[in-house]
């Protein structure tokens, strides 16, 4: 029997089995075999993949993991927000990293803020490399919770209106449907 040629979506996409035989999610596989977190419907999509974005942004290791225990209680696709977290891997982390450095001295401002003898003490000299890479690793911590939160908001918001495009395009294609609309046809 030939195989059918499966997209990357398949392939890649987290299975129910694989996730009850995982062996860190053993106390609660029971609860990932629940259905309603595999079915793709209007409301869980969206917050599957806000849930998906907020996990990719927020920790660098284990995104797929609090992505999937995040959408247990909120009821959201596990498989959606698992693959979403692959917005972040290894080989865009450099840019997301930089991203999130010119996000955070962005909102926070970090030079004007810095004023008085905690800048007096840097710019002394015995803390040169070590203060630029708190204030570099801070701002960027800051701008990945930005980025975490803002991503997860226009992906709910963005998914969700695509979940709508793509529905209503589904339904005017209908053969039924289209008399229902045109009845000169």
């Amino acid at each position: 029997m030939a195989k059918r040629k499966q997209n990357w979506f398949e392939r890649n996409l987290p299975r129910r089995e694989d996730m009850e035989r995982n062996r860190w999610l053993a106390p609660i596989a029971h609860r990932f075999a629940r259905s309603e977190l595999w079915r793709f419907t209007r409301r869980s999509v969206p917050r599957g993949a806000a849930l998906g974005l907020f996990a990719a942004f927020i920790i660098p290791v284990g995104q797929i993991f609090l992505a999937a225990f995040l959408a247990l209680p909120t009821r959201a696709n596990v498989p959606v927000a698992a693959l979403i977290t692959f917005v972040t891997n290894p080989l865009t982390l450099l840019f997301w990293t930089a991203v999130a450095n010119k996000v955070g001295s962005f909102v926070l401002k970090v030079d004007a803020a810095t004023i008085g003898a905690a800048n007096d003490e840097i710019a002394s000299g015995r803390w040169d490399s070590f203060g630029w890479f708190l204030q570099t690793a801070g701002v960027t911590a800051f701008g990945f919770v930005v980025l975490s939160v803002l991503t997860a908001s226009l992906g709910y918001l963005i998914t969700g209106f695509l979940w709508r495009f793509l529905v209503a395009r589904k339904w005017t294609r209908r053969p039924g449907r289209r008399k229902l609309l045109n009845p000169a046809e």
